[in-house]
């Protein structure tokens, strides 16, 4: 999946990228439903890849310069929710599971195009290649010298050695490629982007293990055999991006 993300920022057209960031939002949709379908909240699958898919092309889509087309699609989510429930204690936590797939999984994929687009294929990958690295570090530390737990009750195999291990080789790999796709930020902000990225990557992890547990399950899905799901393989990208997209307005 890495690498067809890879060819895919570095060589597809931008219509291309959109269809392959729908594709990965259609599958994080379907596995997001199961989840909280699992976890006791109903949600209406069909409005949440209709509701998710609205939302990535009023963000990232062709012309898109307001919120006009993400505003409509909130306000008709909540409407379907008007016109298919009956008075119940459930009922708010299904309106809020029905915006849930937008904000937690349109917008971020969304906002990997807006980056492509606004900053080039190399700033966007930088921010991709800062968590890869950082998740290798923190496996290999974590297996070799993990002792303390960072978040026992939700993710028990994190451990705060490897957490560490993340951060100095994000911060490093943020520093040393930021000064070749980035060189107009100093090494003091890199290493700050970088570790806030970092961060943000453990805490998208974190969240979707939180996820996981609530609903009782180890993976989202079985689609990648040996990886599990597609929400296992980005969770800590949606958290990353549209912190990503923060700073880079800020910075630039």
């Amino acid at each position: 999946m890495i690498l067809g993300m890879l060819g895919a920022i570095w060589y597809a057209p931008p219509a291309v990228f959109l269809l392959v960031l729908g594709i990965i939002l259609v599958a994080a949709c379907i596995e997001l439903t199961d989840l909280m379908l699992l976890a006791g909240v109903g949600m209406s699958r069909a409005a949440a890849i209709a509701g998710a898919l609205a939302a990535g092309v009023a963000v990232a889509g062709p012309g898109a310069t307001s919120g006009f087309l993400l505003v409509g699609t909130l306000l008709g989510l909540l409407l379907v929710v008007l016109a298919t429930r009956k008075p119940a204690p459930d009922v708010p936590a299904a309106a809020a599971a029905a915006v849930f797939p937008v904000v937690y999984l349109a917008v971020p994929l969304a906002l990997a195009a807006v980056i492509r687009d606004a900053w080039g294929r190399e700033v966007l990958l930088l921010g991709l290649l800062v968590v890869w690295i950082s998740d290798t570090a923190q496996f290999y530390v974590g297996s070799t010298f993990g002792r303390r737990r960072l978040a026992p009750a939700i993710s028990p195999k994190k451990s705060v050695e490897g957490a560490v291990g993340g951060f100095v080789a994000g911060v490093a790999a943020m520093v040393g490629i930021g000064r070749v796709w980035l060189p107009l930020v100093s090494v003091p902000v890199l290493a700050a982007a970088g570790a806030a990225l970092v961060a943000l990557g453990i805490a998208g992890d974190l969240f979707e293990s939180l996820l996981k547990r609530s609903a009782n399950v180890k993976d989202s899905s079985a689609l990648i055999p040996g990886h599990g799901g597609v929400l296992d393989r980005i969770d800590a990208l949606l958290f990353v991006i549209p912190g990503y997209y923060l700073i880079l307005a800020l910075l630039t």
